[in-house]
């Protein structure tokens, strides 16, 4: 028998493929496709550290910006293709997850939290002084398409299949880690981590590696968003609303599920698109409000995410989770 569960997973799985026929000829439905698809990587990645090990990250714009830039200096100082910075931004945000989370995965709960921001708003204002990186201006891609490996192009269809693909190999590797070692290590430090460590878990090297992936992963989306809008500064690249919106849309999916970011950015990113064409620049203040609504809403009565509400069924109890087993078959090292 098909649970809801599994049809909105095949009606979301048949309305991506069939969302380019559908938008066809017109540029602004195709535009909103490829930017929920970009919205839905970065949160996607920061849900392997926040979602599924429990360490909520809120400077997570950090590792978006770092890709950004990487894209970016590869053309302004390199006179390379931007996509080319992409793997390079990827390692530098693989080590600086490593110098920021040695410290400040030891923390818990909400000073984690504040650390992160405080590093990310560190690294905003180091990079609002840096003239290498453009200052308080920024810096752009190419004006012009010299190649196709400038990945610049007029219709947002090409971007639509690039960030597609990079989603279903993140997902693909999220679905392989949720149901391997990892991921049930993972879940269970999530849910105690002295019980998990009791049990030989390795918490700090597991935390510490689901940070590094998340970071690489978000750094990749950052480097798509340069070559999609050609431009960077400090704000669109290390704000802290880009790390707000990350949070918000795994966790109103679903944090620490497969497709719980997808379908927050499903709902909220035509919710900003619509209140910036309405409201224009006064549309940033607007989803400040609209996120921490959210937030509250999410809080009281969905702490789980929209995707439980398929998971709950009328008349009937829920289940009592197993114990975790002991992992001496094969416990972390």
């Amino acid at each position: 028998m098909m649970t809801p569960r599994r049809l909105l997973q095949l009606a979301a799985i048949v309305l991506v493929l069939a969302y380019p026929i559908l938008t066809a000829g017109s540029p602004v439905w195709q535009r909103l496709g490829a930017l929920v698809l970009l919205a839905a990587i970065s949160a996607s990645a920061w849900n392997i550290v926040g979602g599924y090990a429990g360490q909520v990250s809120v400077g997570h714009a950090v590792f978006f910006g770092i890709g950004a830039y990487s894209a970016v200096v590869a053309f302004v100082h390199l006179d390379l293709p931007p996509i080319l910075g992409a793997p390079v931004g990827m390692l530098l945000s693989v080590a600086v997850a490593v110098v920021v989370g040695v410290p400040t995965l030891r923390l818990s709960g909400h000073y984690f939290s504040m650390a992160t921001i405080a590093v990310g708003e560190l690294v905003r204002v180091l990079s609002s002084t840096s003239d290498w990186l453009g200052g308080a201006q920024g810096l752009g891609g190419p004006a012009m398409p010299r190649s196709v490996f400038d990945l610049s192009f007029v219709s947002a269809m090409p971007y639509y299949y690039i960030f597609l693909t990079v989603l279903a190999g993140l997902l693909g590797l999220t679905w392989w880690i949720e149901r391997g070692r990892m991921g049930f290590y993972l879940r269970a430090i999530k849910d105690s981590e002295r019980a998990a460590r009791s049990l030989g878990v390795s918490a700090g090297r597991y935390k510490l590696h689901a940070y590094m992936l998340s970071a690489a992963f978000t750094s990749l989306a950052g480097s798509l968003y340069l070559c999609m809008f050609g431009f960077v500064d400090p704000e669109s690249g290390f704000g802290i609303l880009l790390s707000v919106k990350m949070v918000v849309m795994a966790a109103l999916g679903g944090a620490g599920q497969l497709f719980g970011p997808l379908v927050g950015a499903l709902i909220l990113v035509p919710l900003e698109e619509l209140s910036n064409s309405l409201l224009g620049g006064q549309g940033a203040g607007i989803t400040f409000v609209v996120y921490g609504a959210i937030i509250v809403i999410i809080a009281r009565f969905l702490p789980s995410g929209l995707l439980s509400l398929l998971e709950r069924r009328p008349g009937r109890k829920t289940k009592t989770a197993p114990a975790v087993a002991s992992p001496a078959s094969g416990h972390a090292d």
